[in-house]
């Protein structure tokens, strides 16, 4: 890493980043294939779809009911010709089970009814858009990842609406702070200028602060949960467990006019004439969301709190980990509060369901399905089952009901990482055994492993006699410490990446499935250029001037800002028509960058007065601090070379680190 030599005009990272690394884009690629699928691997998935009932197609006819119109083919191609592929056989390269949901996710799709006055689009994008029948127009929830998805989305339903398709939006609606929810909000917003949005509780604060402060490491790692790189094809991407895949586009993001539930858990608000009763979810699946029923059509939104799997309690590519028995409680509210009248539910992915017993009974088991990831992790982890050994003990407490249900499968979460996230979250990652307390550097410990065992020509037979054996997790544990003790050792390095796809192939996990094929394709071939880094400057926009600073507080090389010494500023971003003039007290001391919103400006070295917009394109590298003083755009008094000093000491990521050991 490097530091910044000139001011703010460098700094070009702060992009919410780990949003962007989900959204995939063309990128660059090699003639890379996966290998084929191994005896073990063969004779493991084989013995997994023994396990299954696929005489069960409730969900196939749930997902296929009420279609009003199907895609044309140039809609369609947007991201379902990619997964032509899939077909009605099971290769060996992929999991039966996860298989089983690629064709779930690719049965046709299009503009659907849910029932009388609510419609969704379902296959552009990775959520779902739904629209809902108002008094006076369409209120659209939840507007996909990108504006060009959400555009198309509109004009196709609005092609093919049997009601009402010369009304306009007249409100948007954001269920939770995940970007296939609320990135599409431009291409509505271009279409019907006037539009009211709405929100959940916090939401704005909680899009842009969840990807800041990590959002380097949050991207490198979400490249390899969503697989950005992998071809799509049996030996790389099938599925992406809450649909196929992301749109192709941009991020945007309107902030809401109005946030729901800032006074409490419920809120009962008439939207375009129709009654809707909001309840808070906030800590569930979203830092921020909420689900929505409609009294009149005795219909229920369940947001992301439930879809045909299990999600994540704690997400691969990293975030705070999630509360898994609030998850469950407010589940169990939906139920008390609704299930005696609902008749329909339906939700951000996924398909809806219908009947009242048929609702209660899918809300029940994804209920107690979370709550047994909650309250089992914890039973064993009382019992002294430690992290690394709770993800496979969980498996032994699940009862056969809960495995036999599609809908609680572990597509996207998984009951092994979920249940250490249950234990990370009571008990942090240390097990308590005095040898897991302070251990060497991976590297270091590495060398020792190697060199314990006898060198690397033996690891490498015994591992050949492991791997044929099939027995690829170990496998995969020690070839990972020797090719890290030793990256040039080629022998180790193929055999670890044969390894790696070998379990990629078994994983039932679509996370889990693209980051072991990940690890084997950066094994091989080095990582690729063209993975995605950057999210849109429109959603940027909208952070706050204190966190933009806390971020670049992380950005800060310690030990050269302390041989600075002190240095303070006074930030003074000006009033628009939305926000008031804001003043922020940053301080360089002792090597830690510190900043704190003020009444008024403080002594300091100097003051800085700019448009918050302004200061945001300079963070974006489309203008510098320079430029906006000479145009007249800021003003600073004092220490003129007081902002360059702190911004010499800001590093630049790499956005490109080593996951699994380089050459």
């Amino acid at each position: 890493m490097t530091r910044s030599t000139i001011a703010f005009s460098f700094i070009t990272a702060l992009s919410l980043p780990a949003l962007a690394a989900q959204h995939q884009h063309d990128h660059l690629t090699v003639d890379y294939q996966g290998k084929a699928a191994s005896a073990a691997t063969i004779a493991h998935n084989k013995a997994v779809a023994q396990s299954l009932n696929f005489n069960d197609k409730v969900a196939f006819e749930r997902f296929s009911k009420n279609q009003i119109a199907e895609f044309d083919q140039a809609t369609a191609d947007i991201l379902r010709a990619e997964f032509s592929f899939i077909s009605e056989q099971f290769p060996d390269s992929v999991n039966p089970s996860l298989y089983r949901q690629a064709q779930l996710n690719m049965v046709p799709n299009g503009l659907y009814k849910v029932t009388e006055g609510i419609y969704q689009v379902r296959g552009t994008d990775l959520s779902n858009m739904t629209l809902i029948r108002g008094k006076t127009g369409w209120i659209v929830y939840d507007v996909l990842l990108t504006k060009q998805a959400a555009e198309q989305s509109i004009k196709f339903a609005f092609a093919n609406l049997p009601e009402g398709a010369d009304l306009p939006i007249v409100a948007m609606i954001y269920s939770h702070s995940h970007a296939d929810h609320f990135g599409g909000a431009r291409g509505i917003k271009a279409l019907y200028p006037n539009v009211k949005v709405y929100g959940s509780n916090n939401i704005t604060a909680e899009i842009v602060d969840e990807n800041v402060l990590a959002g380097n490491a949050m991207s490198r790692r979400a490249s390899y949960q969503y697989g950005v790189m992998l071809g799509k094809n049996d030996h790389g991407i099938v599925d992406a467990a809450l649909a196929k895949g992301l749109s192709k586009g941009e991020i945007t993001y309107v902030k809401p006019d109005y946030q729901l539930n800032q006074q409490g858990k419920w809120e009962t608000l008439t939207i375009d004439g129709l009654e809707m009763v909001f309840m808070d979810a906030s800590g569930t699946e979203a830092a921020s969301e909420m689900i929505t029923y409609i009294p009149s059509l005795n219909a229920l939104w369940s947001g992301e709190l439930t879809y045909d799997g299990m999600h994540n309690i704690y997400t691969l590519r990293g975030a705070k980990v999630r509360d898994a028995l609030k998850w469950s409680k407010d589940i169990n509210q939906m139920i008390n509060a609704f299930g005696q009248d609902v008749q329909v539910l339906f939700a951000a992915h996924s398909a809806p369901v219908w009947g009242n017993e048929q609702i209660n009974q899918y809300l029940k088991m994804q209920r107690d399905n979370y709550g047994l990831v909650h309250n089992q992790s914890l039973r064993l982890a009382n019992q002294g089952v430690v992290i690394q050994d709770i993800g496979d003990a969980i498996m032994d407490t699940i009862p056969q009901t809960v495995k036999d249900t599609w809908y609680t499968k572990g597509y996207h979460g998984t009951y092994s990482h979920n249940a250490k996230a249950v234990y990370n979250m009571y008990l942090g990652y240390f097990d308590m055994n005095p040898a897991n307390l302070n251990p060497l550097p991976t590297q270091q410990e590495a060398i020792k492993f190697v060199q314990y065992m006898g060198g690397a020509a033996t690891i490498i037979e015994k591992a050949k006699v492991d791997y044929a054996q099939g027995d690829y997790r170990f496998v995969a544990t020690v070839l990972n410490k020797l090719v890290m003790a030793a990256p040039t050792n080629q022998v180790a390095r193929d055999l670890l990446a044969d390894t790696y796809e070998q379990l990629g192939y078994q994983a039932e996990g679509a996370g889990w499935r693209n980051i072991y094929l990940t690890g084997a394709q950066e094994l091989r071939v080095g990582i690729l250029p063209g993975a995605p880094k950057s999210a849109s400057a429109d959603v940027i926009s909208e952070m706050d001037i204190a966190t933009l600073f806390d971020f670049l507080a992380v950005k800060v090389d310690s030990i050269a800002a302390d041989k600075l010494g002190n240095i303070s500023l006074n930030v003074v971003t000006k009033a628009t028509n939305t926000t008031p003039e804001t003043t922020v007290f940053v301080e360089l001391s002792h090597g830690n960058l510190n900043n704190i919103v003020i009444e008024k400006a403080k002594t300091a070295d100097a003051t800085l007065t700019v448009d918050k917009a302004d200061i945001v394109n300079v963070l974006l590298g489309k203008t510098s601090l320079k430029q906006l003083l000479e145009q007249g755009k800021a003003s600073m008094t004092g220490d003129p070379q007081a902002f360059g000093k702190i911004a010499s000491t800001l590093v630049q990521f790499d956005e490109s680190f080593a996951i699994v050991p380089l050459k």
